[in-house]
């Protein structure tokens, strides 16, 4: 994992490590923070392909405003993973297009 251990300013507390998964790999990270952080410090880039031009996105902004992070949590299409909590167990995956998930027919 790539993590900035020491700064000259800031300070880093980190809470318990966690497992998660992204796209089926299981990855660690640190409950409480952004998903986003323990997707780039897992080495991942891409967060998501666009729905017009199919082009990929990723960490962008990093205060929720962008839909650069969106991704699929736990089913949950459209998640801004720069602002999301990680929790153990979570469930991640690259978002496709809109990332509309089907509605069931009963």
């Amino acid at each position: 994992m790539e993590l900035i251990k020491k700064h000259p300013i800031l300070e880093f507390q980190h809470g318990k490590q966690v497992t998660f998964t992204f796209d089926g790999k299981e990855m660690t990270g640190y409950e409480d923070e952004p998903i986003a952080m323990a997707l780039h410090a897992n080495g991942v880039r891409v967060y998501r392909v666009t729905p017009e031009m199919h082009r990929t996105r990723g960490f962008f902004c990093a205060i929720g405003k962008c839909s650069s992070c969106f991704m699929v949590v736990d089913g949950v299409p459209n998640v801004r993973t720069c602002v999301t909590p990680l929790k153990a167990g979570m469930k991640v995956e690259t978002q496709q297009g809109k990332g509309l998930v089907p509605m069931e027919v009963e």
